[in-house]
């Protein structure tokens, strides 16, 4: 009984009969059995009370003045689909019942009715309701699994190409820097000092090297979203790595006078992690805040901590990012930067990172106020 009457006091219920004393009759009797049901004398009450408030289960009489049950049915039906409604026709008017379960009805009772049974109609729409949201449930989950294996099947075959591709590049690379460092090597030579164009020559050499680097930067990058994790976690201080990837960002931000600040609860700067990898995934998000920014700009690093976990924010006063540009900025070679500025690897090596460190990676962001990343990580991560 105690059971029943709990389960009864979760189910939202509506009674709605133009007769009064019959309505608080069923109400009180109601209450007694653990309901706390809510009431409406008319149609118009009814839809107006559903707007305002969630119930599951509607008990809904059919001869009312004005708005009618059925009509009223057809209301509920077009706005609040996911409530079940049980009408009340009078004795032996089953065609009502019957229009009633065509417009969408749970069922129907007539009048007078055995309470017990309305009890029981109630419990089954009730029972109705919970196995339709399962299945909805259910879904949604078997929907976000597919797609989880869709993009796992993607990034397994990208790594794989990524790979392949890299370390056949890596050796041509080789080949050219070597070749541009021996060329440099001539020119530097006497019997070449007067040699017709030889600026152009050195400039053009140094397109050369610039485009290697670059060339080498997204090998390393696709290398190190694929390679296996070795990581090696020890305690890391992640207010002092926070300052070391500040000081890497070197000249470039001081002479665009972009300034830094901190705000660090001192409970959250020290995890057990891989110092390495997360030191990477500070420069990539200082570097991008950065380039967000023209002269004059500001980045705060924010670390607080929550019960297992910290939250690590790189915020920037910069552009911000396009909202249709937010789902698409993790994904391999996306980038909005000018040619040469970036290899659109950044943020999909840093996702990749802070997967393997078992935390998660979100971001926020308004047109031109600027961009938050936050990081969340667990204080004890264990392989």
């Amino acid at each position: 009984m105690r059971t029943d009457i709990t389960v009864n006091s979760n189910i939202r219920l509506l009674l709605v009969d133009d007769e009064e004393d019959f309505r608080k009759t069923i109400a009180k009797r109601l209450k007694k059995r653990g309901f706390a049901p809510e009431e409406a004398g008319s149609g118009n009450e009814c839809l107006a009370l559903l707007e305002n408030k969630a119930v599951d289960i509607v008990v809904l009489d059919v001869k009312m003045p004005g708005m009618d049950g059925i009509e009223t049915l057809r209301h509920i039906k077009e706005k609040f689909s996911e409530t079940e409604v049980i009408l009340l026709t009078g004795h032996a008017v089953t065609s009502d019942g019957i229009s009633g379960i065509k417009s969408g009805a749970f069922d129907y009772l007539s009048k007078p009715i055995e309470f017990e049974h309305l009890l029981s109609k109630i419990k089954q729409a009730y029972n109705k309701i919970i196995r339709e949201e399962e299945k909805r449930k259910d879904a949604e989950f078997r929907a976000s699994m597919e797609q989880q294996m869709i993009a796992t099947e993607r990034l397994a075959s990208l790594g794989t190409l990524s790979a392949g591709v890299a370390h056949e590049i890596n050796n041509p690379l080789a080949i050219i820097n070597e070749s541009v460092g021996w060329m440099r090597l001539i020119l530097q030579k006497d019997e070449l000092a007067e040699m017709p164009r030889k600026k152009d020559f050195e400039k053009a050499l140094g397109k050369i090297e610039k485009g290697v680097d670059r060339a080498r930067k997204i090998t390393h990058q696709l290398l190190e979203t694929v390679r296996k994790n070795n990581s090696v976690f020890t305690q890391v201080d992640l207010k002092e790595l926070a300052r070391e990837a500040v000081e890497l960002l070197g000249q470039e931000t001081k002479n665009r006078n972009i300034q830094f600040f901190y705000e660090m609860e001192e409970s959250a700067c020290t995890i057990w992690s891989d110092p390495y990898q997360v030191r990477q995934v500070l420069i990539n998000l200082l570097t991008n805040a950065a380039h967000s920014m023209d002269t004059g700009g500001e980045i705060t690093i924010i670390l607080k901590a929550d019960v297992d976990d910290i939250v690590l924010t790189v915020r920037d006063t910069g552009t911000g990012i396009p909202k249709e540009n937010l789902d698409k900025i993790f994904e391999p070679f996306f980038s909005t930067k000018s040619p040469g500025q970036g290899t659109g690897l950044g943020l999909f090596v840093t996702r990749s990172i802070i997967n393997k460190l078992g935390g998660r990676i979100e971001v926020e962001s308004r047109l031109g106020h600027g961009t938050s990343f936050n990081i969340t990580l667990p204080k004890y991560y264990e392989i």
